[in-house]
């Protein structure tokens, strides 16, 4: 019998958050999960540094997953969400920072066109 060795990057079978973690309801619950999608990344670029993973193959991945609307996506929520509780559409301040959200978002997909 041969034995094979595995061709796997990593297996992922639970992901645990603070809130799990420290027991914690309501505030930041979904907030906790942006450390998991940034260590999931994290992975694949070690991947590729390390010459685990074929570069081509990762951003092809990435961009078939529609990882920049994902992204573009959760930027424009905040954009969204800052304005409707800005205290009138013309707050400057919040104004200010929902533009700078939907810039952010628009470079993001714009980056991802380019590739």
């Amino acid at each position: 019998m041969t034995e094979t060795t595995s061709s796997e990057l990593a297996r992922i079978t639970h992901v645990e958050t603070a809130a799990e973690r420290t027991g914690t309801d309501g505030i930041g619950e979904l907030a906790d999960l942006a450390p998991a999608a940034a260590a999931a990344l994290n992975l694949l670029a070690d991947a590729i540094k390390r010459g685990r993973a074929d570069q081509d193959a990762i951003v092809e991945a990435l961009k078939a997953a529609k990882i920049d609307e994902a992204f573009a996506g959760v930027l424009d929520a905040a954009a969204d969400s800052v304005m409707t509780s800005a205290e009138g559409p013309y707050d400057f301040d919040d104004r200010l920072h929902a533009d700078n959200l939907g810039g952010a978002a628009s470079d993001i997909r714009r980056a991802f066109h380019w590739l």
